[in-house]
């Protein structure tokens, strides 16, 4: 139970990640896919970025462990690097403008990944 639980945790940290770019506009991630799966229908060219799709993948990789009955760990490892490597990428940007509202929005899901990943390799220590 508790391997679904830090799964689902991952999932919404991921959506609470905040980015901020020039012109005075601003997203959080949950906005952000929302806009992104609207046009999936309408204009699926204009989405077609590896910072859109893979973190986008993850997430629903994520979303399929819930359903399991003993969530996958490499599916979880696959989930959690796919959505690593876009909030890494917005905490390091955080941190090289001095961004405190995109560097603590990044960091719930960066100690998330962690404990998660800890957790699984006690887990196989134990079994």
């Amino acid at each position: 139970m508790k391997n679904k639980i830090l799964n689902l945790l991952l999932i919404i940290t991921s959506l609470l990640g905040y980015l901020e770019w020039s012109g005075n506009n601003h997203s959080f991630l949950f906005q952000a896919e929302t806009e992104i799966l609207s046009k999936l229908f309408n204009s699926p060219n204009s989405i077609l970025h590896p910072f859109t799709i893979v973190p986008l993948l993850g997430q629903l990789i994520l979303v399929i462990t819930l359903f399991q009955k003993t969530p996958n760990k490499i599916l979880t490892y696959i989930g959690i690097g796919s959505l690593g490597i876009l909030l890494l990428f917005m905490f390091i940007i955080g941190l090289l403008h001095l961004n405190y509202k995109i560097i603590l929005s990044t960091i719930p899901f960066i100690l998330l990944s962690i404990i998660t990943i800890r957790h699984f390799q006690k887990r196989k220590l134990n079994n």
